[in-house]
């Protein structure tokens, strides 16, 4: 593995790593947010870790711990959804950001799973030239013509598909179901197509186009 967790480092280790000039990845995905009737609260938090992890294997790149506090005020309805406000998230964010740049960081970038985050998100790392903003939804869209039922967005085809590579006992299969209004089941568009296979293929695209990016960036990251 070419990349590391920061949290398996000692702090002597993550020093040497920053004042190496190491990128360090920030993963936002919810810990605890409301993915339709078949899926876990726990779906973003486990996407970002994976796409994290994945991103590991291809760059010498440190992965903080993933920020599964966010602003999801479309959940708060639905039991267990957790939402903070747009400007207490954006402020976490701000603080995150700004700790590791304190401590010598030049290099950061934010892997954002969600939607509603995307605007604090931007908002927060505008003044920060030195941060590369990552929104999943605009990430791989190579695999997108696997994708039979493209509307949606929230526990769909895709989502679903990526939950069943990376976790399929987490899926209640027994309660697949087409679309049917967000209001009643906090999902939007039809996963009765997903499969393991389309969210594999969904997270490698992902994946290639998060080294693309940064490696466009700072082409000495690409070995």
């Amino acid at each position: 593995m070419k990349g590391v967790w920061l949290e398996d480092l000692t702090w002597l280790e993550a020093r040497q790593r920053f004042d190496a000039g190491a990128l360090v990845v920030v993963p936002v995905g919810a810990a605890a947010k409301a993915h339709g009737s078949h899926l876990p609260l726990k779906t973003d938090a486990l996407t970002a870790r994976a796409l994290a992890q994945r991103l590991l294997e291809r760059l010498p790149v440190v992965a903080a711990p993933v920020l599964t506090l966010g602003f999801y005020p479309a959940f708060e309805k639905f039991a267990g959804s957790q939402s903070l406000s747009a400007e207490t998230f954006g402020a976490v964010l701000d603080d995150v950001l700004g700790t590791f740049a304190a401590q010598g960081v030049t290099r950061m970038a934010v892997l954002n799973t969600g939607v509603s985050t995307e605007k604090p998100i931007d908002a927060a790392t505008q003044a920060r030239p030195n941060v590369l903003v990552l929104h999943m939804r605009l990430l791989g869209q190579a695999a997108e013509p696997l994708i039979e039922h493209p509307e949606g967005g929230h526990a769909d085809e895709r989502e679903t598909s990526v939950m069943l590579a990376l976790d399929p006992r987490s899926v209640r299969m027994d309660r697949l179901a087409p679309a049917r209004p967000f209001e009643l089941s906090a999902a939007t568009g039809d996963p009765t197509r997903a499969t393991a296979f389309k969210g594999e293929r969904l997270l490698a695209a992902r994946v290639d186009d998060m080294v693309g990016a940064i490696a466009t960036r700072w082409p000495d990251l690409r070995q």
